[in-house]
C-alpha cells in the first residue's frame, strides 16, 4: 500500500474502503470484513450512513492491531454546531468501538459547520481524532474555512472521478496544504465509465478494466481514493492498481475526459441546497 502524509505529519492509505449506501447492518459487516481479508485498512464510513455500528463490529472481529487501521467518520448536517457535534463525535467513537478516530470530516457545507469545526479542533488536540478536515466544500467556502480557522483542513473529499477532476480546486487545496481525497470515484458508473473507450483502450495496453484505469489515473495525480463495491472480486480488482504505471500520453488522455462539471449535484444549485438542508434537519 501507499500512503500519503498529511498536513500534520499523520500517514493515510491512498486507497480506502468506502461504505455509502451500505445500509443493512449484516451486508456492511460483511464486506467490511472482505475488504479487511482482501488488505484494504482505511474504511470511509459517516454518521449519516447509518452503519458505524456494522463497521466497528467488523474491525473488532477482524484480529487486526487497531494501529494499522484508518477510521473516517464524519459529522451530519443534523449534528452540527459546537455542543451536538462533540457530542456526535463521541457516540460515533462508541458505535465503532473505537478509543480514538483517525479522521473526522465535516459531510456538508451546511448548518453552523464553524461550531462543527471547533468541536472537531477540540478533540484533534486532545488527541480523540488524529486529523481533521471537511467534505463537499467548494473552493469558496473551504477558502473561508481555512482563513477563520486555527487548524487547516487535512482532507476534503469531494466528487472526483475522470469525467470531474477538480483541476482548480485541486490547485488551491494544495495552496493551502490540503489533501484532496475522492468520493465516487467511478462516478458510480454514470456517463458509461465502466465501457468509456479511452478508459478501454488505456487499460488494454496494461491488461487492466476499466475501473482499474480510473483508479490509476486519480493516484498518479495524487488524490485518495475509496472506491465502493459490495463483491470482493471487486475489491480485489480495486486494490491491484499498484502493479502498472500510467504513461503521460495515457495521462493526457484521461485528462481530456473532464468536462469540469458535476456528474451528481451542485452545491450552488438553490434545489440542491433545499433538498440536503431540508433533509439535515431531519436528522440521522
Amino acid at each position: 500500500m501507499e500512503f500519503v502524509t498529511l498536513n500534520n505529519g499523520v500517514k493515510m492509505p491512498i486507497l480506502g474502503y468506502g461504505v455509502y449506501q451500505i445500509a443493512d447492518q449484516e451486508e456492511c459487516e460483511k464486506c467490511v470484513l472482505d475488504a479487511i481479508s482482501v488488505g484494504y485498512r482505511s474504511i470511509d464510513t459517516a454518521q449519516a450512513y447509518r452503519n458505524e455500528e456494522a463497521v466497528g463490529r467488523a474491525i473488532h472481529k477482524s484480529g487486526v492491531p487497531r494501529d494499522e487501521f484508518f477510521i473516517t467518520t464524519k459529522v451530519w448536517i443534523s449534528n452540527a454546531g459546537y455542543e451536538k457535534a462533540q457530542a456526535s463525535i463521541e457516540e460515533s467513537l462508541r458505535k465503532l468501538q473505537l478509543e480514538y478516530l483517525d479522521l473526522v470530516l465535516i459531510h456538508q457545507p451546511f448548518n453552523d459547520y464553524y461550531g462543527t469545526y471547533r468541536a472537531m479542533e477540540e478533540l484533534y488536540k486532545t488527541g480523540k481524532i488524529k486529523a481533521i478536515g471537511v467534505s463537499n466544500f467548494y473552493p469558496d467556502r473551504y477558502i473561508d474555512l481555512v482563513q477563520f480557522s486555527e487548524v487547516v483542513p487535512a482532507i476534503n473529499q469531494v466528487e472526483t472521478h475522470v469525467f470531474n477532476q477538480q483541476t482548480e480546486a485541486h490547485e488551491i487545496m494544495k495552496k493551502y496544504n490540503t489533501q484532496i481525497e475522492s468520493w465516487g470515484p467511478f462516478a458510480e458508473g454514470k456517463n458509461d465509465l465502466f465501457t468509456n473507450a479511452t478508459l478501454q483502450e488505456v487499460g488494454q495496453k496494461y491488461n487492466k478494466s476499466t475501473a482499474q484505469v480510473a483508479l490509476r489515473f486519480l493516484l498518479q495525480r495524487g488524490v485518495v481514493v475509496i472506491p465502493k463495491t459490495v463483491n470482493k472480486n471487486r475489491m480485489e480488482e480495486n486494490f491491484n492498481v499498484f502493479d502498472f504505471e500510467l504513461t503521460l500520453e495515457d495521462m493526457e488522455k484521461l485528462a481530456a475526459l473532464d468536462t469540469g462539471t458535476s456528474s451528481f449535484f451542485s452545491h450552488y444549485d438553490p434545489q440542491t441546497v433545499e433538498f440536503l438542508t431540508d433533509y439535515g434537519k431531519k436528522g440521522l
